[in-house]
C-alpha cells in the first residue's frame, strides 16, 4: 500500500535551479530542490525530493526545429512486480543506454537494475526495475515516486534539449517550450469502476504538472480511501494515472465515487483559477 507523507500543497508547481539542501527520508539522504518560475509569471514554489532541474539554454539549432518531435513516455509501474518498481521510459528511438539517468536515480537511495529494451513501432522502451538501497524493496512513498519521475524527465531535458517541447517541465526549463498549454478542463477526465469486490479501479487523466502524483494520492487519502497500488504515465504533456483504491477493504460505493470525483476535480482546476502555472 502507497504510503502518504503529506506535503504542502502550495510546494507544487515550481522547478528551477540547483541543489541547495537536503532531507532525510528512510535513512536516504535526497537533495531538496528549489525551483522558481521564469519571469512574467506568478511565483509559486515546489519543494520535491531529488530533482536537480537544468535552466532553459539560450539557443536553439534549425535541426532540433524542424525535426519531428517524438513523444516522450515515462511509466511508473507499481503492479507487474510485487517486489520491484517498474519503470519504462521511451523517446522514439532517441534514447541511448540512460546510464547518466540509472546514476541519477542511484543517487535517490535506489537500486536500479536495467530488466530490458525492446522495440515497437512507437520506439525504443527501456524498462528498469527499481528498489530502495536500504530495504530491497519496491519504493511505496508517493514522493519518492515523484522524485523518480522528475528525475527521469529532468534528465531527458538535459540530454534530449528537443524533448521540452512536449513536456510540461519544458514551459520553464527546456530548450525549446511546448507551443500551447494543455486546457485543465478539457484534458482532465476520471472514472472509477469496480475491481472485484474489494476494490475499485481509479482513472485519472489530466495535464501534467511537477508534484502531481503526490497531490492526487493525497486528495485520496484525505477521504479515508486507501490506495493499494497503481501505475503512473507521462505521456508528453498529459499524466494518466489508474490507481486501486478502497474503502475499509471494500470497493468505494457510489456516493463516495461521487465524493471523490468532486475533490480531484476541483483540485485539479485550482491551478489555472488559484495559483500560476507554469
Amino acid at each position: 500500500m502507497l504510503t502518504m507523507v503529506l506535503v504542502n500543497k502550495n510546494a507544487a508547481y515550481q522547478l528551477m535551479g540547483s541543489m541547495r539542501t537536503s532531507i532525510s527520508r528512510d535513512n536516504v539522504t535526497l537533495p531538496q530542490a528549489v525551483f522558481e518560475e521564469s519571469h512574467n509569471r506568478t511565483k509559486t514554489r515546489l519543494s520535491s525530493s531529488g530533482i536537480t532541474i537544468i535552466p532553459r539554454a539560450t539557443t536553439v539549432t534549425g535541426t532540433v526545429e524542424d525535426d519531428t518531435i517524438p513523444t516522450p513516455v515515462v511509466i511508473i509501474d507499481q503492479d507487474s512486480d510485487p517486489d520491484a518498481t517498474v519503470v519504462e521510459i521511451t523517446f522514439g528511438d532517441r534514447l541511448g543506454a540512460l546510464l547518466d539517468t540509472m546514476n541519477a536515480l542511484k543517487n535517490l537511495g535506489l537500486n536500479v537494475v536495467k530488466a530490458n529494451v525492446f522495440l515497437d513501432s512507437s520506439g525504443k522502451h527501456n524498462k528498469f526495475s527499481i528498489t530502495k538501497a536500504d530495504t530491497g524493496r519496491k519504493v511505496e512513498d508517493p514522493e519518492l515516486l515523484e522524485a523518480i519521475r522528475l528525475t527521469i524527465l529532468n534528465n531527458m531535458i538535459q540530454y534530449h534539449p528537443e524533448s521540452s517541447a512536449q513536456l510540461a517541465l519544458g514551459a520553464a526549463f527546456g530548450l525549446v517550450p511546448p507551443k500551447e498549454q494543455v486546457d485543465v478542463d478539457i484534458a482532465t477526465h476520471i472514472t472509477i469502476s469496480d475491481d472485484g469486490p474489494n476494490r475499485s479501479l481509479l482513472y485519472v487523466e489530466t495535464a501534467d504538472r511537477p508534484g502531481l502524483l503526490v497531490d492526487l494520492v493525497k486528495i485520496i487519502t484525505d477521504i479515508n480511501i486507501a490506495v493499494e497500488s497503481g501505475e503512473f504515465d507521462t505521456e508528453g504533456l498529459l499524466a494518466k494515472a489508474k490507481f486501486h483504491v478502497s474503502y475499509k477493504d471494500k470497493a468505494i460505493i457510489k456516493p463516495l465515487q461521487q465524493v471523490l470525483v468532486n475533490s480531484l476535480r476541483y483540485f485539479l482546476r485550482r491551478p489555472s483559477t488559484e495559483e500560476a502555472s507554469f
